[in-house]
């Protein structure tokens, strides 16, 4: 979008060139008739004068060299039959009859004669003037001709200095449009900073101009508008202080109550679902069913219990119940907790099956929840996990995580920008971090965009 003088300064050039055009179009066709004119006129003067100088003992074609040499005109002296009876810049003899030229006849008719054409003589475009004498009982026409380019050559001077003139008013009116834009300028642009700084926490509440009456009774505007948001927004800054310190510790809960809580509620409504739809499902399936719900709704029992785990591990209050237990089995069954929402994904564990380690069974069951459901949701093909005496992890070959992503992911709320899952709130790899470092162990994160990522746990 344009500025406000940028639109003026176009809307001015427009006007000047096409001012311009029309006008030297004008000029031009007024300035070409005119200097016609004139040397037809001039021309026709030529002519009379030189009709004086005839006699019956003047040497015709010694006047037309004459002519040739110090006017620079064409001159042709033509009978009443068309005969040539001199020429200044060809041989007589081999021209034609000049009776039925166009300015002939004019002349026979009105005793004068006008025309423009080429001519193949001088190979140039000439306006030749004919005028009709009686010398001695004989009819003579007097013909003579000027190049146009001649004509053209002062019609073009002319033009130059009309543009000349025009281009200096064009320069003087665009300085002073220029004077005039910089001072709308520089009033446009303080009443800019001054919207501007209604922004910022530090507002401006008075601002004023005299450059004009429209511009002082907008400054004027603007300045009531500035106090009455100053005003308001005091007004409004310690409720809203005390709002934002009662519901900032709700919103924690609830945002880690709906995103942490999900697997084991998805596990239990899984299973109790089966039991109601298959009444004549086989008992020791059934028993292994309601072991499963019982041990998750263990688990959220166990959640509820750390309600404000966010809380606590952001001011480092959290304790832990550990207890040793083996990797391997609590792997397994937290990929066979979260294999209820993505039944046809395959994960592969490997390496050794004996570690052991030691931790709070909750805590830890939620970071390796978080690691292997965002694997699942980040790519399409096999997630493995690898077990060895010092660490654990967590590798797929999905989408990846930019640079800038990395350094912000283990922060509370953050979603990366390519993140396309809309029930993602930020908290998991949060959580993870927090618990991880919580145990005295530590993440790691190595990624590369459209490869895949590996988070490692080191104990």
């Amino acid at each position: 979008m344009l500025k406000f003088q940028q639109i003026i300064l176009r809307k001015f050039l427009m006007l000047f060139f096409s001012l311009f055009l029309i006008v030297g179009g004008i000029v031009y066709y007024w300035t070409y008739e005119f200097y016609i004119e004139t040397t037809k006129d001039s021309l026709t003067q030529d002519i009379k004068l030189l009709s004086l100088t005839i006699h019956d003992d003047t040497d015709l074609d010694k006047l037309a060299h004459e002519v040739k040499e110090k006017l620079h005109l064409r001159i042709t002296l033509i009978d009443d039959n068309g005969n040539i009876l001199a020429e200044s810049h060809k041989d007589k003899s081999t021209m034609d009859n000049h009776k039925y030229r166009d300015e002939i006849m004019q002349a026979r008719k009105s005793g004068i004669g006008y025309k423009i054409r080429h001519s193949k003589t001088m190979d140039k475009d000439l306006l030749y003037v004919v005028k009709k004498f009686t010398i001695n009982h004989k009819i003579i026409y007097i013909r003579l001709a000027k190049e146009i380019h001649g004509i053209q050559n002062q019609i073009f001077s002319l033009g130059l200095k009309i543009f000349a003139a025009i281009i200096i008013f064009f320069i003087a009116v665009l300085m002073a449009s220029y004077k005039i834009n910089r001072e709308i300028e520089y009033e446009t642009n303080k009443i800019v900073e001054f919207l501007k700084s209604l922004t910022k926490k530090k507002k401006s509440t008075y601002i004023a101009s005299d450059y004009s009456e429209e511009f002082n009774y907008i400054t004027k505007l603007l300045t009531k508008v500035a106090q009455i948001i100053v005003k308001k927004e005091k007004q409004k800054s310690k409720y809203t202080q005390r709002l934002q310190e009662a519901n900032r510790q709700k919103d924690d809960i609830i945002s880690a109550i709906s995103h942490e809580f999900k697997n084991p509620i998805a596990v239990v409504n899984g299973y109790s679902q089966t039991l109601l739809d298959d009444e004549a499902i086989n008992p020791n399936i059934r028993k292994k069913f309601l072991q499963k719900i019982h041990k998750n709704g263990v688990k959220l029992s166990e959640l509820i219990d750390t309600l404000r785990l966010s809380i606590k591990l952001d001011s480092e209050q959290q304790k832990l119940n550990k207890k040793e237990i083996n990797l391997y089995e609590l792997l397994n069954d937290c990929v066979e907790n979260i294999k209820i929402n993505y039944h046809n994904r395959e994960t592969i564990i490997s390496g050794e099956k004996s570690v052991t380690i030691e931790v709070d069974e909750t805590l830890f069951s939620i970071v390796i929840s978080n690691l292997i459901e965002n694997a699942y949701k980040y790519s399409e093909d096999e997630v493995y996990i690898n077990i060895d005496k010092e660490s654990f992890e967590v590798v797929d070959s999905g989408i990846g995580i930019s640079k800038k992503d990395l350094e912000n992911i283990t922060q509370k709320f953050y979603r990366a920008k390519t993140n396309k899952w809309n029930n993602s709130l930020g908290l998991g790899l949060f959580l993870v971090n927090n618990i991880v470092n919580l145990h005295g162990f530590k993440l790691e994160v190595k990624s590369q965009e459209n490869e895949g990522s590996t988070f490692r746990i080191k104990f």
